[in-house]
């Protein structure tokens, strides 16, 4: 499943102002008595993710009998709308799915709440665990986590006798790979360089060429330095030399389409693409996984889902045990067997073992050098002005660094307004 976060955010978190208003002006609560029978909502967005979400939720009640879960499913196009809508009314769920691009507005207006005890994080990546922190405040717990690998189509490497990747490979390897496989007379491109997946594909080479997206202080943009420009060249170069489809290919037709129709031979994706790949009869037990390529250093940016509690939940102790259990070992095994990459520490050995045909380990040895999605408290403003400049440059119509030195400019200034 895919983010979750690399489908670009937009319009889709909450107004400040709304939110703002709703945390000020909702009711909310507590049951003192353990003893009173309620019923928890508990708000996911991935239909292949709810049966195991059930089943986590009936384990939590055989041990909390009087705390009901009931799992409310809404497809992610319309997740972020209908949470929108249940918190400015005041009613949003107890408990609900997050992730990080949204995180931070959501925590600085009191849609969520901090939690309320110290737990041990550590057993979670560091990177996940720092992602949900907020001014010194950590909020609800990772549930899973992702990272980003190349999947190749083996198939294509052995027709253009191409040797498969190795795990030490570099950026010169990648386009030389990609130059060989790349095939004009079938229409096959060695690989495909779309701009609106960051967290597969920009955010990933930049911090391979060593450059950043946005401060650790969350204040100012990276756009205009060098390495961080290099990062995005990497993709331009690609499609400026034909082995990837152009800008307008992209969008008519997928980069995902196109690997599975077989006219994609490397295909930068997450930890999530296991289950579509798996099923997907073109591309069952033809494909396998590789590392991203080492730039600079090396680099792949992780993510992961977080339940939160919400922040006026009239159950909100109940609400955080529930929390708890999730963020759980036993339930982070019950999670690895069918779900995501469980983010608790030594639970994916279950992940793994699910597809023994596919090298799923890669994914898991990624965490060692992985870097978090940037974000900051209103992450959605200035993606949107990544795709306003940079796909001028995706076009042709404007070179790589001067669409990103004026990005730099529109986003240091909508940093500033937060």
């Amino acid at each position: 499943m895919r983010m979750r976060g690399t489908t670009r955010i937009g319009t889709a978190l909450l107004g400040v102002v709304a939110l703002a208003l709703t945390a000020a002006c909702s009711g909310g609560g507590d049951d003192e008595s353990g003893n009173e029978k309620v019923t928890l909502s508990y708000a996911v967005w991935d239909q292949n993710q709810k049966p195991a979400m059930e089943s986590l939720a009936a384990e939590f009640t055989k041990t909390h009998p009087n705390i009901a879960i009931d799992v409310q499913l809404t497809p992610w196009e319309g997740y972020w709308t209908k949470l929108k809508a249940a918190a400015t009314g005041g009613a949003a769920p107890d408990v609900f799915w997050m992730n990080g691009p949204n995180f931070q507005l959501y925590a600085s207006n009191g849609v969520i709440s901090p939690n309320p005890e110290q737990v041990d994080t550590s057993v979670y990546p560091k990177a996940l665990a720092d992602l949900y922190t907020f001014e010194g405040k950590s909020y609800g717990l990772p549930k899973d986590m992702d990272t980003v690998g190349v999947w190749y189509n083996k198939t294509l490497f052995d027709a253009a006798k191409v040797a498969y990747p190795k795990d030490d490979w570099t950026w010169a390897d990648f386009q030389a790979a990609a130059a060989k496989l790349t095939d004009p007379a079938k229409g096959v491109f060695g690989t495909a360089a779309p701009l609106s997946s960051f967290q597969e594909y920009q955010y990933d080479t930049i911090a391979q060429a060593g450059g950043y997206v946005i401060s650790p202080d969350g204040k100012t943009s990276g756009y205009a330095d060098p390495k961080t420009i290099a990062g995005l060249k990497f993709w331009t170069d690609l499609i400026a030399g034909k082995q990837s489809p152009d800008l307008k290919t992209m969008t008519d037709t997928t980069p995902i389409q196109l690997f599975e129709a077989g006219k994609v031979a490397m295909y930068w994706g997450g930890s999530w693409n296991v289950s579509e790949f798996s099923g997907n009869d073109y591309t069952k037990g033809k494909i396998d996984v590789a590392p991203l390529p080492r730039g600079e250093k090396q680099a792949t940016i992780i993510h992961g889902v977080s339940n939160q509690v919400g922040g006026k939940s009239e159950h909100s102790k109940q609400a955080w045990e529930f929390v708890k259990f999730l963020g759980s070992q036993p339930a982070a095994e019950i999670l690895g067997k069918t779900g995501p990459i469980p983010a608790y520490n030594g639970t994916q050995t279950a992940w793994v073992a699910a597809h023994p045909e596919l090298k799923l380990q890669t994914f898991l040895d990624e965490v060692a050098y992985a870097v978090p999605y940037p974000v900051s408290k209103n992450t959605a403003a200035w993606n949107e002005a990544e795709l306003t400049h940079l796909t001028k440059a995706w076009s042709g119509e404007q070179p790589v660094d001067a669409a990103a030195t004026a990005l730099a400019a529109d986003m240091n200034a909508l940093l500033a307004k937060e």
